[in-house]
């Protein structure tokens, strides 16, 4: 009768940094998109300086170049940012005279924000920004849609693991 071969148990990973374990920095998930996003705002910074916008508000141009005049919530929500954030960085576009804030007529509460005849020269600059990133992500375009599709669910599944807990 042949003898049974134990197969030894899967060594269960340790916690312990020192031994490799999940715990180590370079293993977190969250440090490599922490990283990403330093990069990020790192490469930004040179191709934004000429046009005189820090990456937050290039941000805030983007959501209004793809829907002028709308609400400071509307803007907030489509960055994940709340007012308290978006209101300093706002006015500085306005004093910039990029753009500006006025009360809606419907609801008082509310805040509208409008591109200004100024913003069409800088959008026109602004256009080649993305390329340059591209050019610098050293990613073919298939690979940067691929890996926005990936963040994108990430971020999905993370809030709502957020809204059931």
């Amino acid at each position: 009768m042949a003898q049974a071969r134990t197969v030894p148990a899967k060594r269960q990973e340790s916690a312990d940094p020192k031994e490799g374990g999940l715990l180590r920095l370079d293993r977190q998930l969250c440090f490599a998109v922490y990283g990403a996003a330093q990069a990020f705002t790192a490469a930004y910074k040179p191709l934004l300086a000429p046009l005189g916008l820090t990456y937050p508000q290039y941000l805030a141009m983007l959501v209004l170049w793809e829907a002028d005049d709308i609400t400071v919530t509307a803007i907030g929500d489509r960055l994940g940012l709340d007012s308290g954030t978006l209101t300093p960085l706002l006015k500085r576009l306005e004093a910039a005279g990029l753009v500006s804030r006025t009360r809606d007529l419907a609801d008082e509460r509310q805040v509208r924000v409008a591109l200004t005849a100024a913003e069409r020269s800088l959008k026109q600059k602004a256009r080649a920004i993305p390329a340059k990133l591209l050019c610098a992500s050293g990613m073919s375009p298939a690979e940067i849609k691929a890996l926005h599709g990936t963040l994108e669910t990430l971020a999905r599944n993370l809030h709502a693991a957020q809204a059931t807990d």
